[in-house]
């Protein structure tokens, strides 16, 4: 295994901003987070939004979520829904384009026409998990004493409100696949991020104020921040570690002149996906946690079912051991999914190109053998990469509980590795960039 990440230097930002196409994708960038931020400002009409505020910073679900729709969801906001049902629609469809023959022959098999195509189900469904949230909020805020201003009609409220809902989810979902593909990054990985990143001063704030008057509680974020930086360290190495295999290519003479026989390597990434894995399994664990949250405020006829939603809550919430062994399984096996889909990861396709190039693996035999070595490869590989993601993500969530500082658990481990993962992919994007312009440089020299 090999890693290594350089900070971009002085000369570095200078040329990146002088690069062509790339100061306009970055200003781009920026736009639309501004434009995203600027929605996140803007309350929905008839709602008392001091009261869900109260609610959402003593409940961990409200307050976890809240946290990743950069604040919208406690201001009830008209982007309140976030980037949420975009991301959930995207699991969805992937995964299922995996047991259905149809959308996985579109996914491999028809190229760009066929991924356009599985986009467009993805908005599609996003609409309809969008109103399908927008709905069950709705129901919760009903229930809340004085949430909803009086005076106002009920149907027409309900109504525009679920519509205005839907289209903020339907808002987000635009710019961040314009930030996609018109600026820099992962349009939704940066919207999580931008999200975290300004949930920041307020938890720094509530945290101070809870440690000032104790010296123990002192130590103890001296503790808590301290893992908290090594954990970094820690994200970042898994986020560029590789498995360097070493290939043999073969020598081939033109005229007097011999050329290649030279040894290359294919990297495999100790982490192929990325924050992408973290971020899916939050969406699928707080997704029906939240659905649960939400209807166990409702009034039922039957005590025992009312029991039951209340106790199946309390076991899926972020605080729960059931929730911490469900999010490593979900992190494991969304590691394999995602290394299983990726084009540059797939065993038979690298074996057949190898061998048609004339390329091998020392000591394997080209074809099939080539194919299976890769693939036991891969999978030790993703192994090893899955479970120290999962570690990593745990760590600072037992130090936190250790240490009776939860006031950071909403920027702790989750938040941790989605922050430093999306600025490492940032500024590897930023490198490819940089290196495919003077590449283009050279060649017009």
């Amino acid at each position: 295994m090999t890693q290594g990440v350089k900070m971009p230097t002085t000369d570095d930002l200078m040329s990146m901003w002088n690069a062509s196409g790339l100061k306009q994708k970055i200003i781009f960038t920026f736009l639309m987070i501004a434009v995203w931020r600027l929605g996140v400002q803007m309350p929905l009409y008839g709602i008392n939004n001091q009261v869900f505020a109260n609610i959402a910073q003593g409940n961990n679900i409200i307050g976890f979520l809240d946290l990743f729709t950069g604040g919208a969801l406690g201001k009830v906001s008209i982007l309140a829904l976030g980037i949420g049902p975009f991301i959930t629609s995207s699991i969805i469809v992937q995964l299922v384009s995996v047991v259905i023959p149809a959308l996985e022959k579109l996914q491999k098999e028809e190229g760009e026409a066929g991924r356009r195509k599985l986009s467009q189900y993805t908005r599609v469904f996003t609409v309809v998990l969008a109103m399908f949230q927008s709905f069950i909020f709705m129901l919760y805020l009903r229930h809340l004493p004085e949430a909803v201003l009086p005076g106002i009609n009920p149907i027409m409220f309900y109504a525009s409100s679920i519509c205005i809902l839907t289209a903020g989810a339907v808002l987000v979902m635009w710019i961040s696949e314009l930030i996609t593909e018109k600026g820099i990054g992962n349009g939704g990985s940066l919207i999580i991020f931008c999200g975290i990143l300004s949930g920041i001063p307020i938890y720094a704030s509530r945290t101070a104020q809870l440690v000032k008057a104790s010296s123990q509680m002192q130590i103890g974020l001296f503790v808590l921040l301290t893992i908290f930086f090594l954990a970094m360290i820690l994200i970042v190495i898994m986020q560029e570690a590789v498995r360097k295999v070493i290939i043999v290519n073969p020598k081939r003479q033109i005229g007097n002149k011999v050329y290649g026989g030279m040894n290359s390597f294919i990297p495999f990434k100790l982490n192929p996906g990325g924050v992408m894995p973290i971020i899916f399994a939050i969406a699928i664990l707080l997704f029906p946690s939240t659905v649960l949250a939400l209807v166990g405020k409702a009034e039922f006829q039957s005590a025992a079912m009312k029991n039951f939603i209340l106790t199946l809550n309390h076991y899926l919430s972020p605080d729960g051991i059931v929730y911490y062994v469900l999010y490593i399984g979900l992190i494991i096996a969304l590691t394999f999914f995602y290394a299983s889909i990726m084009p540059n990861m797939q065993p038979k396709d690298i074996a057949d190109n190898l061998k048609k190039y004339g390329s091998s693996i020392p000591g394997i035999k080209p074809g099939k053998p080539t194919a299976e070595a890769l693939d036991k490869i891969l999978s030790k590989t993703t192994f090893i990469g899955a479970i120290g993601l999962g570690i990593i993500a745990l760590i600072p969530s037992f130090a936190s509980y250790a240490t009776h500082i939860e006031t950071l658990q909403g920027i702790g481990a989750t938040s941790l590795i989605i922050m430093v993962g999306v600025a490492l992919d940032l500024i590897n994007q930023v490198r490819s960039h940089l290196l495919a312009r003077n590449y283009e440089s050279f060649l017009k020299e």
